[in-house]
């Protein structure tokens, strides 16, 4: 029966893409062709209005394995005959309407690119969004997610290392929850996402399919209203211990070496699989929907083709090695049921009960394929006006910085988030190096070999809202500058780019300008794109959420021996600054939260100073002249020192700069710059090393706690460390 116009715009296609279905089919698509078309080139899953500028970044380097798109995930060398697999995700939609699965099944299907690709996962991290504090919801959807997180993380078995949270008003709606996973793979492990070889059996492998999540990427490409709950059965049910019984299968099956080509069933499940394997293989496939597994009786072909149930896998297998995947998935207890082969026409033929119900050429409806791409207009947002306008003359720097202080490091973007952290499991699996102590990106060792892999995400998205193009170069580089404060040489990032509706000029000038800068950062750190995620219509009736274009990056050191930490190690040493005090106040918390100034321009940030403070740092490290390394970000230079004497209860004494406005000095935000302790025994050997280099003494590390600041009494590190911990747990609570 053929298909509507009103049912395909129902669907989420518009008129001239049902139009464009016909010329490539030769006739109208009947409902099932139709409703994969709808999902196929969702902006979820076919980046129609951003592939133009994905296609700009930088996509080469000498660890990359696999070019960005060509795989589920990034793969870099990491030497030792060994490779680190990874990605981040987004899965916004459904945690705003139910949080807990929404962020379950976020965990579990980034998961689920590592180990498609022959990796181990061997850590989680996360970046979330939310809106304020002061919100029921928003204390009812950060329960609901960092639960959801933690169910599927500690049951699956991976440690949740490191991760970002930030709390702003333009979140209230549209929650952010973006999941990153690491795996390593040796080499000659790697799957890839294809299919090909006449006859060559299809497998469905894993769970069952059922009608949770059915829609799901055309649900993800729409914005967020208070009906949107209405689309609960778009969010999909995640089951930990099955997706660890499939990760082990998997990778056993692998080492069979009968596997042609594997792919995950996430965003539009059947359609998805079966039409990207077999475009990358240039063959086709004919499945027989009847053998697959599924949860509810007669369920629809049209239903079985979207659905998006977790936990599975599509599998293509040589042919004659049936029972040897058979033999793998049986020890497990997991479905594998074959329900297809394939075809040399480069046809996607479904079959229900021998009727066949769809019948697409499975290139016509992938990224790079037959999928529209759009060019979107774009102009300079109207809110830039009231940037242009802000005066730092017009805020008065206060009377009482230390009260100041005291009510900055309690807000939620800067306290401690033990309360978050305490859920998740980091230590399974005897990898996360914490115990070593802090650093500024999670560091894991590779089991069987010396190295370890720093990872972290990043993205101050008050500042790409100020500037997208500065505020993006700023996301690359704060990533970048953690890597290296913890001892690690950055190698490739993954991102997860979240933004409102792409039809909206002003919204895609951020999206156009924010990818601009992103590459200009990543060119200059050496730091190339394996991949990633685009997430748009992030925006209630209220309007988009900032645009926050989040950074996963990963970086390596040779030896653990490398890993450098945040906290101060011992009274006496001193205190220095690496980079240059500047009069701004530009866009920080201090501003934003304290002062009241919702518009700002972003911090002061210079690419080549950015470049020349990260090559000096690692050269410190390695000369081993310094004691702990940690960057200024978020509060300022204060928080920063603050927290690298907590976690040894040590205090500190430190001297403001002259000529810099105190308030700035404290809490301004601008960026390339890192503190440091250093031995008083190898000073003047540091010093000569700065050559060429701004620094500065700021002061020392003090014993028994005390804190002063230029002479005046601050109290002790205990009372700042007690508010600091509990800001969270006390805001929960009330």
């Amino acid at each position: 029966m053929e298909a509507t116009l009103e049912q395909a715009v129902k669907l989420g296609l518009r008129e001239d893409e049902f139009e464009k279905i016909k010329e490539i089919l030769g006739r109208t698509p009947n409902f099932v062709e139709t409703a994969m078309y709808s999902v196929m080139w969702s902006e979820h899953c076919s980046y129609k209005n951003s592939i133009k500028w994905l296609k700009t970044l930088p996509r080469d380097g000498e660890r990359l394995l696999v070019k960005a798109g060509e795989e589920n995930a990034g793969l870099v060398d990491i030497g030792d005959g060994l490779g680190c697999v990874f990605k981040i995700e987004s899965h916004n939609h459904p945690s705003a309407i139910e949080p807990f699965q929404g962020a379950a099944t976020g965990v579990g299907g980034i998961h689920r690119d590592i180990f498609t690709m022959g990796a181990r996962p061997i850590a989680a991290l996360n970046s979330l969004r939310f809106g304020k504090m002061d919100n029921p919801k928003t204390k009812w959807l950060l329960k609901g997610v960092v639960k959801g997180i933690g169910h599927y993380g500690n049951c699956f078995g991976v440690p949740t290392v490191a991760g970002e949270v930030y709390y702003e008003s333009c979140y209230q709606t549209n929650p952010l929850v973006n999941a990153m996973s690491v795996g390593v793979v040796k080499a000659g492990d790697t799957v890839s996402a294809t299919s090909y070889g006449a006859g060559n059996p299809v497998f469905i492998v894993g769970a069952s399919t059922g009608k949770d999540g059915i829609g799901g990427a055309s649900f993800a490409s729409a914005d967020i209203s208070e009906n949107s709950a209405e689309s609960l059965p778009s969010v999909q049910v995640g089951d930990p211990f099955e997706e660890k019984k499939l990760l082990e299968a998997c990778l056993e099956a692998i080492q069979t070496r009968t596997i042609i080509g594997m792919q995950d069933m996430g965003a539009a499940g059947i359609t998805c699989s079966t039409s990207e394997m077999s475009a990358k293989g240039e063959h086709g496939m004919i499945i027989h929907l009847d053998k697959v597994p599924t949860r509810q009786a007669n369920m629809k072909p049209w239903e079985m083709l979207l659905s998006e149930s977790q936990e599975r896998m599509l599998i293509v297998v040589k042919k004659g090695e049936e029972a040897a995947i058979q033999k793998v998935f049986d020890k497990w207890d997991i479905h594998c049921v074959q329900i297809g082969e394939v075809t040399t026409e480069q046809r996607l033929k479904f079959y229900m009960h021998d009727e066949l119900v769809a019948d697409v050429p499975g290139e016509s409806m992938v990224l790079g394929g037959g999928a529209p791409v759009y060019e979107r207009e774009y102009s300079e947002p109207k809110y830039f006006e009231e940037i242009k306008k802000f005066n730092p003359d017009s805020i008065t720097v206060p009377s009482d910085l230390r009260d100041v202080a005291y009510e900055l490091v309690q807000l939620p973007n800067i306290a401690s988030k033990r309360w978050i952290y305490e859920q998740y499991d980091s230590m399974v699996g005897t990898g996360n190096t914490q115990t070593n102590g802090p650093s500024d990106a999670a560091v894991v060792k590779v089991h069987g070999s010396p190295k370890g892999i720093a990872c972290t995400t990043d993205c101050n998205s008050r500042y790409v809202f100020a500037d997208p193009y500065k505020g993006a170069m700023i996301a690359v580089s704060e990533a970048a500058r953690n890597i290296v404060c913890s001892g690690g040489v950055p190698v490739a990032i993954t991102n997860c780019l979240n933004f409102g509706n792409p039809y909206n000029p002003e919204v895609y000038y951020q999206f156009v300008h924010a990818i601009k800068g992103m590459g200009a950062a990543c060119e200059k750190l050496g730091t190339p794109v394996t991949g990633g995620n685009v997430s748009f219509y992030n925006q209630s009736e209220d309007g988009p959420v900032y645009p926050t274009p989040t950074i996963g990056m990963v970086g390596i050191l040779d030896t653990l021996d490398q890993k450098m930490t945040l906290d101060f190690k011992a009274a006496g040493d001193i205190i220095y600054l690496v980079g240059e005090n500047r009069n701004d106040i530009n866009c920080s918390e201090y501003l934003h939260h304290i002062c009241g100034v919702t518009h700002s321009p972003a911090p002061h940030f210079d690419l080549d100073e950015e470049h020349k403070l990260q090559q000096m740092i690692l050269k410190l490290i390695g000369m081993k002249l310094i004691n702990s390394a940690h960057d200024i970000s978020e509060g300022g230079l204060f928080t920063c020192v603050l927290e690298s004497a907590m976690t040894n209860d040590l205090g500190f004494h430190i001297d403001s700069a002259e000529g810099i406005r105190k308030d700035a000095f404290l809490f301004g935000e601008a960026q390339s710059r890192v503190i440091v302790s250093v031995n008083p025994a190898v000073h003047t050997m540091f010093e000569a090393e700065m050559e060429g280099m701004a620094f500065s003494k700021l002061g020392t590390v003090v014993a028994g706690g005390a804190i002063s600041i230029d002479a005046d009494n601050w109290g002790y590190i205990t009372d700042w460390k007690e508010v600091y911990d509990n800001a969270l747990s006390k805001l929960m609570a009330n």
